[in-house]
């Protein structure tokens, strides 16, 4: 048995202070006497993750995936999803083999590949934002299908107006695959018909989707106001100003998800990388491709859970938001959860909310 010396935990979304005790990759005990400081949480999940630290999953190989994968459960990440852009083909089923084979055999000691999100290609372009518009295909059953048996695709992102794409969710939904809206200039009922034909989330809000008017509520504002909708946003004051992320918190305080959409760049710093077959440039925290577009951030998960209590979260949704929140999601009711047996991956943070420490099934991340 291993204590965490930690002050306090949140244990299904609830504080209670005292120690937590773990064996043999279990919790096994909650409220223990005290430690020192700290406060554990469960394993952050990221569902958004282009790259980390160096590493880019479009065009890496595996030994470089495993090394992001480290340094992500340094930084408090216990389970991410790996997310390819829109690519050519050949290169995105490059990506989804090298996922099978990583997620095949993962070391214990790093954060765990739950699967692959395809962001595109069956994208608007009207709202394509970093994405390579001579890349982007019309919804296509049969590419899909070529796609879900290349690799472990737990997640699509799609723009509901396409041709075709109201029937391509239904393909999806039936192979077990979560969909979300996005990249996107829908108008109000052709989101409701996305939702209803079986998407459940929205792919980074405001970002590259019709957004509200007076007498247009466009994707972003039908993924507010329905209640059956995870609204994923990017909490880094660069994608979402605090004003923005203030509105979505009000109005989904129980279905914002916290993602990252972190590339190569994060936990590096100023320089050229790419993201897939995109050239980006870093520069004073903002990752732009050459012609000025945003493209994917620098955030770490731990500062998208400070950025949404700066933007009026408590501490306790900010958690769900970065934990069981997304674990449910993408059908892993198994991961995001702090309490007697349950898996011990597990985030200590101090009491600025920064990662003092990680464990994946109990074993210390060094």
């Amino acid at each position: 048995m291993t204590r965490l010396g930690v002050a306090a935990a949140l244990v299904d979304d609830v504080l209670m202070p005292g120690d937590v005790a773990v064996e043999d990759g279990r919790v096994i005990e909650v409220g223990l006497p005290a430690g020192p400081n700290g406060l554990a949480v469960p394993g952050l999940v990221d569902l958004q993750v282009n790259g980390y630290a160096g590493v880019d999953f479009l065009t890496d190989g595996a030994p470089e995936w495993v090394g992001a994968a480290r340094a992500m459960a340094r930084a408090g990440v216990t389970a991410f999803v790996a997310n390819l852009i829109t690519a050519p083909e050949p290169m995105t089923l490059a990506a989804l083999r090298i996922a099978a084979e990583v997620s095949a055999a993962m070391p214990v000691d790093v954060a765990q590949l739950l699967g692959v999100h395809l962001e595109g290609p069956f994208l608007s372009p009207a709202r394509a934002g970093t994405h390579p518009v001579e890349h982007l295909r019309p919804p296509d059953a049969k590419l899909a299908e070529r796609l879900l048996a290349a690799g472990p695709v737990v997640a699509v992102t799609l723009a509901p107006e396409l041709p075709g794409a109201l029937d391509l969710v239904t393909l999806l939904r039936s192979s077990g695959v979560l969909v979300s809206l996005g990249h996107s200039d829908a108008t109000a009922s052709q989101a409701d018909a996305g939702f209803d034909a079986g998407a459940r989330a929205v792919t980074h809000i405001f970002n590259a989707m019709s957004t509200p008017t007076a007498r247009a509520a466009g994707l972003a504002g039908v993924a507010l106001a329905r209640a059956d909708v995870a609204v994923q946003m990017i909490c880094d004051g660069v994608h979402l100003t605090s004003a923005s992320a203030r509105l979505v918190i009000a109005a989904a305080p129980d279905r914002f998800v916290l993602v990252t959409d972190a590339l190569a760049a994060a936990g590096m710093g100023d320089g050229r990388y790419q993201l897939g077959p995109v050239e980006v440039v870093v520069l004073d925290g903002q990752a732009r491709r050459t012609d000025g577009t945003l493209a994917g951030s620098l955030l770490s998960m731990a500062a998208g859970i400070r950025g949404a209590v700066e933007a009026g979260a408590s501490v306790g949704q900010a958690v769900a938001a970065a934990t069981v929140r997304p674990a449910t999601l993408v059908g892993r009711p198994d991961l995001g959860r702090l309490r007697p047996g349950a898996t011990a991956d597990i985030t200590v943070l101090h009491d600025t909310l920064e990662v003092a420490r990680t464990y994946r099934a109990g074993v210390p991340v060094s």
